[in-house]
């Protein structure tokens, strides 16, 4: 993609957070936006640094993570295309408290925090909507931390490869394939696995001839299957 010719006015107008402005609006808001390729490990930011802008992952993934005293790294989300990241951390006039970075190549669009604002003195309406974004946004995160509280191992990575199939009110015995967007010690990092439990997870999984594994490619022999099942059972 040519990053001279990306029509950001564009762009924005379909993300939900901004699909309700105006073309100048939008125009306006254009002009207070970076956009940035990255290369894979490279960092967004670092826990300590300003944080003056959000930001939307437009093409490729950036990983959100912390690190313990003790020197281990936790993934808190993976961020994919048409998602954006520290827009409640902008407001509060505070340092990153966590740290990004892009795990493929990536195009990042960064948003400032004075564009915003003076969007926000310009609409209040504008206000509303952010809010109601960062809601969706914690929401989403909240159900994330109760699932890897409540939910066991197998139960995470089984619901991790479910995302987005409602296997309640459908007859999901049908095949599918999922890509993992990322290594597996990642996904593991993000469920709060170890990556030799999340290895063995999926292999029981291939045993009991509910999956098929491919490198990343994780062919769903039969959805419903899946969903109830039960070791030993």
């Amino acid at each position: 993609m040519d990053v001279k010719s990306f029509d950001l006015p564009r762009y924005l107008s379909v993300l939900p957070l901004f699909n309700e402005m105006s073309t100048t609006e939008l125009q306006r808001l254009a002009t207070g936006c970076q956009l940035r390729r990255l290369g894979r490990g490279d960092m967004v930011f670092h826990v300590g640094q300003p944080c003056d802008e959000f930001h939307v992952t437009v093409i490729g993934q950036v990983k959100l993570f912390a690190i313990s005293p003790a020197g281990q790294e936790k993934v808190i989300e993976l961020v994919g295309p048409g998602n954006s990241f520290a827009e409640a951390l902008m407001f509060t006039g505070r340092p990153y408290i966590i740290n990004a970075q892009s795990l493929t190549d990536t195009l990042l669009l960064s948003v400032s925090k004075a564009a915003v604002l003076a969007e926000i003195e310009h609409d209040g309406r504008f206000a509303l909507r952010m809010l109601a974004g960062i809601s969706r946004r914690l929401h989403g995160l909240v159900k994330d931390v109760e699932a890897n509280s409540l939910h066991s191992g197998l139960q995470r990575v089984i619901g991790y490869l479910l995302r987005g199939q409602d296997t309640e009110n459908c007859d999901c015995h049908e095949a599918v394939t999922v890509s993992l967007p990322v290594s597996k010690a990642t996904i593991a990092s993000l469920l709060s696995l170890t990556p030799e439990y999340f290895s063995r997870v999926l292999h029981e999984l291939e045993s009991a001839e509910l999956i098929e594994i491919d490198r990343r490619d994780i062919r769903i022999l039969d959805q419903k299957r899946l969903a109830t099942y039960q070791p030993g059972a």
